[in-house]
């Protein structure tokens, strides 16, 4: 079974690669000065990492070179594995796409195979072998560095999405025991879950006696979202909140009809003011005019 963190081509022990790989990495190491600065310049010149500067792109051009060189020499991804991922939580939020990050590899693929070109071309043969030991080396770190990125952007993008989630369900707390929950745009079942997930932390929180969910932005709403919201009411009650839904659109009040939702357990009132001023009234709470000053 072959470890999946080893190069299979650096691993084996055909006499060639054993010969070749250790010559190879001294030519590399001997040459990094040269091949780095080389790499560096490309990248530049191909208007790759344009959101980083000149100096930070050398920094991590010299970092990727020496994990680079240390792949081939032991065979192991490892440490350049963990290097690309904290590589690309840096450079993600900054913009740097994945095109840029594979880009990079491959100059670096190019500019090392070129250097071994010039070392090697006065023998075909040798230069045959030399080539035969580096490129599986090479597609593998290609490969590690490539999957890493994409890897490290999903989580970000994950990420972005469940915050983006989140602030499109806030909860708020606009007097002592009384919630908020303006809900805008669509509802489906995942953001129902999360909606109700939600809530029922502000309610545990804040010691709510009573929410007022307000559906005015919801543009439609189907039988399984709807018994959703029947349950996020029933739920809240559970915890000791009583709901009041307001901004029922004439639509949706005909659709939880005539999917036959169990519309007692629902407190409705016709707008956001409305189901607020209840929930005060309920509370014990009274808003009166302060008389002008004048």
């Amino acid at each position: 079974m072959t470890d999946d963190s080893t190069i299979p081509g650096a691993a084996q022990t055909d006499r060639s690669d054993d010969k070749l790989l250790p010559e190879l990495v001294a030519h590399l190491r001997d040459h990094r000065t040269e091949l780095r600065q080389q790499w560096a310049e490309r990248i530049t010149g191909a208007h790759l990492l344009s959101a980083m500067t000149n100096e930070e792109v050398f920094s991590e051009a010299t970092s990727v070179y020496d994990n680079y060189v240390g792949v081939l020499e032991t065979g192991s991804v490892e440490a350049l594995r963990d290097y690309a991922r904290d590589l690309s939580e840096r450079i993600i939020p900054r913009g740097v796409e994945t095109h840029e990050v594979i880009g990079i590899v491959l100059l670096l693929r190019d500019v090392l195979a070129r250097s071994l070109f010039e070392k090697y071309r006065e023998d075909f043969e040798l230069l045959t072998h030399v080539l035969n030991a580096y490129e599986p080396a090479a597609n593998r770190i290609a490969n590690t560095v490539a999957v890493s990125f994409v890897d490290q952007r999903e989580r970000v993008i994950r990420d972005q999405q469940d915050a983006l989630l989140e602030l499109s369900t806030p909860v708020l707390q606009v007097r002592e025991r009384l919630l908020i929950l303006p809900i805008i745009g669509v509802l489906d079942q995942d953001r129902a879950r999360q909606l109700t997930e939600q809530l029922l932390h502000a309610i545990r929180a804040h010691r709510a006696k009573l929410v007022v969910i307000d559906v005015t932005g919801v543009p439609d709403m189907d039988e399984t979202v709807a018994n959703s919201l029947v349950d996020t009411v029933t739920a809240s009650r559970l915890m000791g909140a009583d709901v009041i839904i307001t901004g029922l659109s004439s639509e949706i009040a005909q659709t939880l009809v005539t999917i036959g939702v169990d519309l007692s357990k629902m407190h409705t009132v016709g707008d956001l003011q409305g189901g607020i001023e209840e929930a005060e009234r309920q509370l014990g709470f009274r808003v009166s005019k302060v008389p002008d000053a004048d």
